[in-house]
């Protein structure tokens, strides 16, 4: 039994050594093909991406071809080396519709998210470059990929937000206008001059090189507050000079409204006291 168990063994061994040693070519040929494709993938993306910047595509557009593009061309490397390892591509191609109609009810959000970023390419309800606000985030555009659409806020820092929910909800796009007017809220208190007021904010922002004449800056009177009457300061500046603008004039108005002795109102309370000691004698 001893005998007979050792050859046993030895038999499986040997058929199993044999099965390797016939398809260990096919294993090596594989591994070289999926180490060539990944290179030459590799390769293709890289001068279809030197191509499209000398063409001055547009970034966003070109990141979307680029994702596409690499994904088909991995999934057509994968069918390659799994033919050359002898399995029929006919049954895999079967296999593979069947798993991908799977795949694709079991991630019905990743799909929506694909929608959404062939819907932002087609439409470009922002581009890459652009400042915009959406699902409660502000940020510049810096990639727009298939799924994820990619910012960074003013501190520095990277939001993630998915295609779908940008396609499907509102977008505020603070680059789309070449010009963006500012309305800066002053407050004053009743007892200034709102004509001498308004002399000074408009020599303040019509002194600056990066305000626009046209429209023309203008000062309104918005409301008659509890504490303060409420002016706005209205002016237009090119986008690219918007905030840097608004910081500047920010800065100059209160100085130059306290030397034309024009004041700021504070919250005020009349206060009414009572002596109750007499009350309580009468």
């Amino acid at each position: 039994m001893e005998d007979i168990s050792i050859e046993s063994i030895s038999g499986l061994a040997n058929l199993f050594l044999g099965k390797v040693i016939s398809y260990l070519p096919s294993v090596i040929a594989a591994l070289v093909i999926l180490i060539l494709g990944f290179w030459v993938i590799k390769l293709i993306l890289g001068q279809i991406r030197k191509v499209m910047e000398k063409r001055e595509v547009d970034p966003g557009v070109r990141g979307f071809a680029l994702s596409i593009l690499g994904i088909a061309l991995k999934i057509l490397l994968f069918i390659i080396v799994i033919s050359k390892l002898g399995v029929e591509t006919t049954s895999f191609a079967a296999i593979l519709a069947a798993a991908g109609l799977a795949i694709g009810l079991a991630l019905q959000g990743s799909l929506s998210n694909f929608a959404g970023g062939v819907l932002i390419i087609i439409l470009k309800p922002f581009r890459v470059g652009d400042f915009i606000d959406a699902q409660g985030e502000s940020g510049t555009v810096t990639e727009i990929t298939i799924f994820y659409t990619f910012l960074t806020t003013i501190g520095n820092q990277r939001v993630i937000i998915p295609n779908g929910q940008l396609s499907n909800n509102k977008v505020v796009n603070y680059s789309f206008e070449p010009i963006r007017r500012n309305a800066m809220p002053v407050g004053i208190s009743y007892d200034s001059d709102i004509k001498k007021t308004r002399e000074v904010l408009l020599d303040i922002v019509n002194s600056d090189e990066r305000t626009l004449k046209d429209p023309e800056p203008a000062v309104v009177v918005t409301g008659l507050g509890d504490n303060s009457v409420d002016l706005s300061l209205r002016f237009w500046a090119k986008k690219e000079d918007y905030w840097a603008l608004n910081f500047d004039t920010m800065e100059k108005l209160k100085i130059e409204l306290e030397d034309a002795g024009v004041s700021f109102p504070f919250p005020q309370r009349d206060v009414h006291l009572f002596d109750m000691s007499k009350e309580k004698e009468s």
